[in-house]
C-alpha cells in the first residue's frame, strides 16, 4: 500500500476583497445594463476570471480610446491615471471605477506629497497597470524604483523633501531593502502613515512563511502577470523551499512530485477558488490524500460597491438583486 502524503492547504488564500469588488462590478453590471460592457485593461490578473467575464459579454480593452463614445466603461482594480479619466470624459463615457480602495489610497498619498512639493519614490515594478496609474498622478516629480541597487542613481532638488510610496502587491522583505537603502541615502525621508502594500499580499505571504520549512514543495495557483501571485513564489524560494507558479492543475509537473512527501498550496489574490480546487483533486490522484487546511490568520475584509452599482441593484428587480 502506498504511503499517505500530506497537502498543506494554506488559509487565507485567493480572492482579496478588491478583487471580488471588481469582478462583482463587473458581472452586476452586466447583469443590470446588459452587454456590451467595456473593461480598461484586465479587471484582475487572471486569464480564467477575465475569459469567464468575456463569455458573459465583457469587452476587454487596453485603451479607453477603443470605446465607443458615450458607451459604458469599467476601470480595473489596478486603478488608472488622471490622464485616462480625462480622456473618458472626452469621450463621454460612462465610467464605473472598479480601483481597489487600497489602490485609491496610495494615488490620494501621491497627490497630497506632490501637492506639498515633495519628490516622490514610488517603490514597484515599472511595467505594471497599477504603478502606471500611480505614476500618472505626479509624473514630474516621481522616479519608480524596483530594487535596492537602484536607489543609487536617484538624484532630487531637495534632499530633504522626498517621499515614498508603494505598489500595494511587493514582496514585503523585497520592500524592506529598499525603503532601508532609501533611508540611509536620504535620512529625511517621508513615507505613507500607513503602509501601503495590502493586508492581503502581506496575509498570503506570511503564511507561506509559516509553512515553508515544513513543506517540500510550494505551489502557489495564479497568472504569470499577477505580481502578488509571483512574490509568493520568490518568499518561498527565499526560504529555500522548491516554489512554482501554475496557471491551473494542467502546468504541474510530474518531476516536481518526485520524492516529495508535503505539498503546501496557496492561490494569489486574483486566482479563483476551482482552480484550487483542481489543484487538490489531481494531487489526490498522486496520494497527496492527507489534507491539512491551514489558517493562518483569519480576513474578513470587505468593501463597498461604487455607487452606480449601488443604484443599479437597488433599481433591479427583488429576485435578481437578491441573486445578484
Amino acid at each position: 500500500m502506498s504511503e499517505s502524503k500530506t497537502l498543506l492547504l494554506l488559509k487565507p488564500r485567493g480572492f482579496c476583497a478588491g478583487v471580488v469588488r471588481a469582478i462583482d462590478i463587473v458581472r452586476i453590471a452586466l447583469e443590470a445594463f446588459g452587454p456590451p460592457i467595456y473593461v480598461r485593461k484586465e479587471i484582475v490578473h487572471n486569464r480564467f476570471v477575465v475569459e469567464e467575464l468575456q463569455h458573459k459579454g465583457a469587452i476587454f480593452v487596453d485603451s479607453v480610446d477603443e470605446v465607443p463614445q458615450g458607451e459604458r466603461v469599467i476601470y480595473s482594480a489596478h486603478g488608472v491615471s488622471p490622464e485616462v479619466r480625462e480622456n473618458s470624459k472626452l469621450r463621454k463615457l460612462r465610467v464605473i471605477d472598479a480601483t481597489c480602495p487600497l489602490v485609491t489610497k496610495v494615488h490620494v498619498e501621491a497627490v497630497k506629497f506632490a501637492k506639498e512639493g515633495y519628490s516622490l519614490i514610488l517603490i514597484g515594478h515599472r511595467d505594471h497597470d497599477e504603478v502606471i496609474g500611480t505614476l500618472g498622478e505626479a509624473p514630474a516629480v516621481t522616479q519608480v524604483v524596483g530594487s535596492p541597487e537602484e536607489v543609487g542613481s536617484v538624484t532630487v532638488p531637495d534632499p530633504n523633501r522626498v517621499a515614498y510610496l508603494t505598489q500595494t502587491t511587493l514582496s514585503l522583505d523585497e520592500t524592506r531593502d529598499i525603503i532601508t537603502a532609501l533611508r540611509k541615502k536620504f535620512p529625511n525621508i517621508k513615507g505613507p502613515a500607513a503602509q501601503d502594500i495590502c493586508y492581503a499580499t502581506e496575509n498570503r505571504q506570511v503564511a507561506v512563511k509559516h509553512v515553508a520549512s515544513d513543506a517540500d514543495l510550494l505551489l502557489v495557483v495564479g497568472s504569470d502577470n499577477s505580481s502578488n501571485s509571483k512574490r509568493l513564489v520568490e518568499v518561498a524560494r527565499a526560504l529555500r523551499t522548491e516554489a512554482h507558479l501554475i496557471d491551473n492543475d494542467r502546468d504541474i509537473r510530474p518531476e516536481w512530485l518526485t520524492g516529495v512527501k508535503t505539498v503546501a498550496l496557496t492561490a494569489g489574490a486574483s486566482a479563483p477558488e476551482h482552480l484550487v480546487e483542481q489543484v487538490m483533486k489531481y494531487l489526490a490522484t498522486q496520494g497527496f490524500d492527507n489534507v491539512q487546511e491551514l489558517e493562518i490568520m483569519p480576513e474578513n475584509v470587505r468593501f463597498g460597491l461604487p455607487p452606480e452599482i449601488v443604484e443599479a441593484i437597488a433599481s433591479a428587480p427583488v429576485s435578481a438583486a437578491v441573486e445578484s
